[in-house]
C-alpha cells in the first residue's frame, strides 16, 4: 500500500533507498535541534522549550511534506532567519520575541492564503530557467561555504582578509577531510548510502580520537514546551513600526522557500520540460502551514531546508524519504543527548559533497547573454559572500528585470517576475540594516 501511495515503482526507488535517504537528510540536519534553540536563547527564549518547539515544528512540516506533497524535502526552522529575529529584531530593534513570533504567524497565514489561491505557484512558474539554475548553483556554493566553515577548514580572518584557512593539523579538521574523501570514494564506487556511511564512520572516529564524548545519558524526557507555546503577540506585530520586520520576514520566507524548492528540484530532476515543478503548490502549502504551526509552538520561520539535497543525492525520490526524516525528529525528542553529539566534522563534509554536486548545474547558464549572466552571477555570489540566502536570491530576482530593461528587452520578463522584483526592491529598501 505504501509502495503504491508513494509511487516507489513509478519513481524507480525502493524502501531501502528511501530509508537511507531519509536518515541521510536527518543526520545532516540534526544540528538544528541544538543550534536553533541556542540562537533563540539569546533572545530570551528558554532553551529547553525552544528545543521541543524546534523538533515538533520540524516533525509536523516534514511529515506534511512527505504525506501530502509526497516530496523528499525536509522542513525545519530556517537558519539565518532565526538569527535575524534574535539579533536584529529583539536585541537591536528592541522588540519582544513574542511580537516577532506574531509577525511569523502573520506571514504563515498570508502564505497559506496565496498558496491556496495558487498565486504563489503562478509566481514560482514565472521564474526564468537561468534564475532557477542560479538558485541551484548558489545554494550549492552556500552549502559548501557552510560546510567548510563548520569543519574549521575556513575560519574568520581579520579586516582586509575576512576569511582564512583554519588549522589543518587539528584532529577535527583532519577527520573532516577524511570524511569528505571517504564519501567521495564510496560515491565513485557507487555505494548506496555513501554520505550516511561517511557521516557515521567519521562520528565513530571522532569518539575514538576524543573529539566528542559519549553522552552521560542517551534517553531523556523532553522539557516543558509551556514557556513558548502559544506565546505569540499578534496584536503587537500589527503596528506600523513593525512593518519593516513583517516585510523582511515575508520576503525572506517567500524567496528562501522558492529558491530552495527550485534549486533542489532542479538538481533532483523533478522539473518538467518547461522548467516548472509539477504541483508546486503542495510543497508550498506544507511549508506555509509549518510556519503557522511553528509560530504557535514557539519557534521562528520554518521552510524547506537545503540539507534535503543530501537525502536526494542519497537516492531520495518520494515522500517516504520525508516521512522517515520526520519520525527521526520525533524520536529525537527522547534521544536529543545522542543526536546533539554528532560532530560538525562528520556532517560538514556531506554539505561540501552536496554543494559540489549542485554547482554542476552552472553549465546551463547562457553566459554569452549578459542579461542572463549578471542576475545569475549576483545571485550566486551574494548568497555566500553576504552569508544570507535571502540577500542573494532577492538580488538575482531584482537584477533580472533591471538587466532586461537596460538592454531594451523588457518584454522578455514574465509578468510574475515584475511582482517578485517589486517585492525584492521593497525588501532592500526596508531591510533593518542595523
Amino acid at each position: 500500500m505504501l509502495r503504491k501511495y508513494f509511487k516507489l515503482d513509478e519513481l524507480g526507488t525502493s524502501y531501502k533507498q528511501e530509508i537511507i535517504a531519509g536518515l541521510t537528510t536527518f543526520v545532516t540536519l540534526a544540528y538544528i535541534i541544538i543550534v536553533n534553540p541556542k540562537i533563540l536563547e539569546s533572545a530570551g527564549m528558554p532553551f529547553g522549550a525552544s528545543m521541543v518547539a524546534t523538533i515538533l515544528s520540524a516533525f509536523f512540516g516534514t511529515l506534511t511534506m512527505g504525506v501530502y506533497a509526497r516530496r523528499p524535502f525536509a522542513i525545519a526552522p530556517y537558519m539565518g532567519e532565526n538569527a535575524f529575529i534574535a539579533v536584529t529584531v529583539v536585541k537591536v530593534l528592541g522588540y519582544s520575541w513574542q511580537t516577532a513570533l506574531g509577525a511569523i504567524f502573520i506571514s504563515g497565514v498570508f502564505f497559506t492564503l496565496i498558496t491556496v489561491f495558487k498565486i504563489r505557484s503562478w509566481l514560482a512558474n514565472s521564474i526564468p530557467d537561468g534564475l532557477k539554475i542560479g538558485c541551484a548553483v548558489g545554494i550549492g556554493l552556500y552549502l559548501t561555504f557552510i560546510g567548510l566553515n563548520d569543519i574549521g577548514f575556513v575560519t574568520l580572518g581579520v579586516p582586509g582578509s575576512p576569511v582564512r584557512v583554519g588549522d589543518l593539523s587539528s584532529t577535527p579538521v583532519l577527520l573532516a577531510i577524511f570524511g569528505f574523501l571517504f564519501m567521495t570514494f564510496l560515491m565513485i564506487k557507487k555505494v548506496n548510502g555513501a554520505m550516511l556511511i561517511g557521516i557515521l564512520t567519521t562520528t565513530l572516529l571522532a569518539f575514538f580520537f576524543n573529539v566528542v564524548e559519549w553522552p552521560e545519558q542517551w534517553v531523556s524526557l523532553p522539557p516543558d514546551i509551556g514557556p513558548v507555546f502559544l506565546q505569540l503577540d499578534i496584536a503587537g506585530a500589527l503596528t506600523w513600526g513593525f512593518f519593516a520586520v513583517i516585510l523582511t520576514v515575508l520576503v525572506a520566507d517567500f524567496i528562501d522557500t522558492l529558491g530552495t524548492l527550485m534549486g533542489v528540484s532542479y538538481i533532483a530532476g523533478f522539473l518538467d520540460k518547461d522548467g516548472n515543478l509539477p504541483e508546486i503548490e503542495k510543497p508550498m502549502l506544507a511549508d506555509a502551514l509549518a510556519t503557522v504551526v511553528g509560530a504557535l509552538l514557539g519557534t521562528t520561520t520554518t521552510g524547506t531546508f537545503l540539507e534535503s539535497a543530501a537525502g536526494i543525492k542519497a537516492g531520495g525520490r518520494s515522500g517516504l524519504t520525508s516521512v522517515v526524516t520526520a519520525f527521526m525528529f520525533l524520536i529525537a525528542l527522547f534521544f536529543a543527548p545522542f543526536f546533539s553529539i554528532i560532530p560538525t566534522c562528520a556532517y560538514g563534509p556531506a554539505l561540501i559533497v552536496v554543494g559540489m554536486l549542485m554547482i554542476t548545474a552552472i553549465t546551463g547558464v547562457k553566459f554569452k547573454d549578459m542579461t542572463e549572466t549578471v542576475p545569475v552571477f549576483g545571485m550566486i555570489i551574494l548568497m555566500s559572500f553576504t552569508y544570507n540566502l535571502a540577500i542573494g536570491l532577492t538580488s538575482g530576482f531584482l537584477l533580472y528585470p533591471l538587466m532586461k530593461i537596460l538592454a531594451g528587452r523588457f518584454r522578455e520578463v514574465p509578468a510574475g517576475l515584475w511582482i517578485i522584483g517589486a517585492f525584492c526592491l521593497l525588501f532592500f529598501i526596508f531591510y533593518p540594516y542595523a
